[in-house]
């Protein structure tokens, strides 16, 4: 039979040194490989190539594994087929294009798709350079989603007559009854919780500036059914897989929640077996009848929440309406109360924010949300947002390496705090939110409001040792860092043995001794708390039941000018709406 193989690469990126990121067991699954691997199979069941082509399909994700470029190549150049890079954001577009550069000089057809290609073609009028270097290197680049598109590829690139570009911005496909994401086991394994990833549905209808995912997966919002997400887990459970991250960006929204938790809920009891869920969710979602409960029975362990902010002002600047400050600890404590694990985004860097202004925000959110797990990031101008479309017509600065396109690296200018001011706003707020005396609150409130303290303990050593000793974000953390000598930035020298390995084992030794010392020392502090009965009663201002008073009362409502209009605007509200509830009665 003729051969041909499909070699799908979900590429990492670049350290500060110029290193790849890579891990013995990296912490995030990739959806984009899954979604189109799954696409693949079905292709491949459907013999799109003909029922003469033995079509085989390599899946990698390179945050937990080594790339040999010259094996696929020999592969490929031996037996037929096509690299795919896939789910490139923009930070990881620079590695991207070094591994098909490497490609291309041992004339293997390559494409690259993602959220960079997809984003820049999407919102700016004119094709940037990166991807016109693309282009002129015989790379194929491949906007928008690639269901009911795939065929048209693999067909292209079975003939040898790829196109230089794809480009399916302007259609976005019916999610609904199409191939579902899959990953085999052997894949999942590498993943530090052996976690597999799917979405529910893809698309957001609100408008937040600096958000690219409006503008790539479109205001619209398309869904699976509940029995598609259903077969999801079913086919997942069958090799063993038990964890589930549902990556919609905001599944509070998806219009299909409960028919999808309804079943879910329904297979749990029908298979027996414990499956865990995590979601992400809006700051408005407790709002929802049954959603919080129905999530909790479906097997929510952890929700992802937008918080990004607790000044309105700022939430307005990037035209993030949906979020309401006065909800937060309800919200927050709807979630506690059912022993769900949060972990909460915040971002630094809003044209209001100062030094200053940061930390003394995070302060007050420390003591007045029981957020268990936060999160930092720079307001980040990503190619695809809004954000970013404004400062390139306007020709503001913008930082010309994309490997820093990773939210964790300033990007632009700040119009009060110089790059300097910024980069130490940063380090301080996880220096602050993670100390030990707050570690130690937030293992107080895990143990009153029944979160489990070994996974807290977990979270807050890996969430602030990821930044404090590994360099990089939680989100692109794992468990043992590998490093390669000879898979640098090309456009820095390779360095000699001698410099490279004692550097290399150095770190690592450093870091997971540094890691070590703090979950000892939490560890006790768990015991002692498992110890101690009391412990369950343990409360404090952010775990208060909230009144309707409290918003005259707390700093969170009265630290600047646009809080107290919000909780003007709120108290409006809730007269209007007991004047509706009297006329009803």
């Amino acid at each position: 039979m003729k051969k041909f193989h499909l070699v799908l690469i979900k590429p990492s990126h670049y350290d500060d040194d110029g290193y790849v990121i890579q891990w013995w067991r990296s912490s995030m699954p990739s959806n984009t490989l899954a979604s189109v691997v799954g696409l693949a199979e079905d292709s491949n069941e459907r013999c799109v190539l003909g029922k003469d082509v033995d079509f085989r399909i390599h899946a990698y994700d390179e945050t937990n594994t080594r790339i040999n470029v010259r094996r696929i190549a020999r592969l490929i150049r031996r037996k037929g087929g096509v690299v795919g890079l896939v789910g490139v954001q923009s930070n990881q577009y620079p590695h991207a294009m070094d591994l098909a550069r490497e490609f291309r000089k041992l004339n293997v057809p390559v494409a690259i798709g993602g959220f960079h290609v997809s984003g820049s073609i999407a919102m700016l009028d004119e094709m940037p350079t990166e991807l016109k270097e693309a282009l002129d290197l015989g790379i194929t680049l491949f906007a928008g989603e690639a269901e009911h598109r795939l065929d048209e590829f693999l067909i292209d690139a079975y003939k040898g007559e790829l196109k230089p570009l794809y480009n399916f911005m302007n259609d976005l496909p019916d999610i609904s009854d199409t191939p579902i994401p899959f990953l085999p086991v052997e894949r999942i394994k590498r993943t530090v919780s052996g976690q597999t990833s799917f979405d529910a549905g893809r698309g957001c209808p609100f408008e937040c500036s600096f958000c690219t995912i409006i503008n790539v997966q479109g205001r619209k919002s398309r869904y699976r059914s509940g029995e598609d997400v259903a077969n999801i887990v079913k086919r997942n459970l069958s090799q063993g897989v038990k964890r589930f991250f549902i990556t919609d960006d905001n599944f509070a929204r998806n219009r299909n929640w409960e028919e999808i938790l309804d079943r879910l809920i329904g297979l749990r009891e029908e298979v027996d077996i414990r499956f865990n869920l995590v979601i992400q969710v809006d700051t408005l979602c407790h709002k929802i009848p049954n959603f919080i409960n129905k999530c909790v029975d479906a097997g929510v362990k952890r929700v992802f929440i937008g918080l990004e902010n607790i000044n309105p002002e700022n939430l307005k600047e990037v035209k993030k309406r949906q979020n309401r400050i006065t909800e937060y600890r309800s919200m927050v404590q709807a979630w506690k109360n059912q022993g769900v694990f949060t972990i909460a985004g915040y971002i630094l860097g809003f044209p209001n924010d100062t030094k200053e202004s940061i930390l003394h925000h995070i302060e007050i959110l420390k003591r007045e949300i029981p957020i268990d797990l936060l999160e930092f990031f720079y307001l980040t101008p990503l190619p695809g947002s809004e954000d970013h479309k404004k400062m390139v017509e306007s020709g503001a600065y913008l930082e010309p390496d994309l490997n820093k396109y990773d939210l964790c690296h300033v990007c632009s200018e700040h119009p009060t705090m110089s790059k300097e001011e910024w980069e130490d706003a940063y380090t301080a707020a996880w220096e602050c939110y993670y100390s030990d005396e707050h570690s130690i609150t937030l293992l107080k409130r895990a143990r009153a409001t029944g979160v489990n303290l070994g996974k807290m303990v977990s979270g807050i050593t890996s969430f602030y040792g990821s930044v404090a000793f590994e360099h990089v974000h939680p989100l692109e953390c794992g468990f043992m860092r590998r490093k390669s000598r000879r898979q640098r930035r090309s456009n820095l020298p390779r360095e000699s043995i001698l410099k490279f390995y004692p550097k290399y084992w150095g770190s690592v030794c450093n870091s997971n001794y540094q890691l070590l010392k703090r979950v000892a020392k939490f560890h006790r502090v768990r015991r002692a708390l498992l110890k101690d009965p009391s412990s369950k009663e343990y409360s404090d201002l952010s775990l208060e039941k909230v009144t309707d008073n409290e918003i005259a009362l707390l700093e969170m409502y009265t630290v600047t000018d646009a809080a107290k209009a919000a909780v003007e605007k709120e108290i409006k509200r809730r007269v209007r709406s007991a004047r509706r509830e009297a006329l009803a009665e």
